[in-house]
């Protein structure tokens, strides 16, 4: 069986790592560097790092601290945020990313998931949805949240894995910072719809948060949190233990 891979995420505005409830108001947390340097050493199998605020401001990704972040982190680095063109994909790339996210870019232009994939691989283009719920749909937000597209999210995923994509980050807005659990209804729509691996986001409260979600939903590939690991809630190597407790199959230090 797959191990279930563990990611924390590192939410950048303006050089540092943040984080709110709802995608909203944001408290700051820490360097992004000094983070994810510690959880390249304490048993993450894959880092998230989004520059959350470069497609609303219209701007390119920090580039000089994702360089410093790629040199400290020896793990798998998956980087997002502006990601409007095939230039930038090579731009992320070259400052040491191993998969590039994109979400806002693909959904002002739908064809840069194929020409990405076609150049890159799809093993490096990684759909990152936004999803909440709207008049009992389930919704496509754009730029970190804040515009709602009008797109139907699961018909949206299935055609994004059909140019290319080759993982897909099911973001819950619902669910975001809440701490009451990864939106299991959402995800499983998104795992039926697909047969590429998927990654939750949004909602991770505790250690049984993610027992439940990989008991509930084999079909996932990981689990994705960030404010309970910056926060010291849940160490990294007590989830993992509790996992092969619950026999799931995760990569121990």
């Amino acid at each position: 069986m797959i191990t279930k891979r563990i990611i924390p995420c590192l939410d950048v505005k303006d050089g540092r790592v943040v984080k709110g409830v709802n995608f909203g108001g944001l408290q700051d947390v820490s360097s992004p560097v000094a983070l994810a340097e510690f959880y390249s050493q304490c048993g993450a199998d894959e880092l998230v790092f989004y520059d959350i605020t470069a497609s609303s401001d219209g701007r390119k990704l920090f580039t000089d601290i994702l360089v410093e972040t790629a040199k400290r982190v020896f793990i798998p680095l998956t980087v997002g945020g502006g990601i409007n063109s095939v230039a930038d994909f090579d731009r992320v790339l070259k400052c040491g990313a191993d998969k590039v996210s994109v979400n806002s870019g693909a959904i002002r232009n739908p064809d840069l998931v194929y020409e990405a994939a076609k150049l890159y691989g799809d093993q490096c283009v990684v759909l990152s949805a936004d999803i909440k719920r709207v008049d009992g749909e389930f919704r496509v937000f754009a730029k970190g949240g804040r515009e709602d597209t009008g797109m139907e999210a699961i018909s949206w995923i299935r055609r994004c894995v059909d140019n290319g994509a080759g993982e897909i980050v099911v973001n819950s807005i619902d669910t975001d910072g809440v701490k009451k659990g990864f939106d299991l209804e959402m995800l499983e729509a998104v795992c039926d719809a697909v047969n590429v691996p998927v990654i939750a986001s949004g909602g991770a409260g505790k250690i049984d948060d993610f027992i439940k979600l990989f008991q509930r939903l084999p079909k996932v590939d990981a689990g994705l949190a960030a404010s309970i690991f910056h926060f010291g809630e849940v160490a990294i190597k007590d989830l993992k233990a509790e996992m092969l407790k619950a026999n799931i199959p995760t990569r121990t230090i």
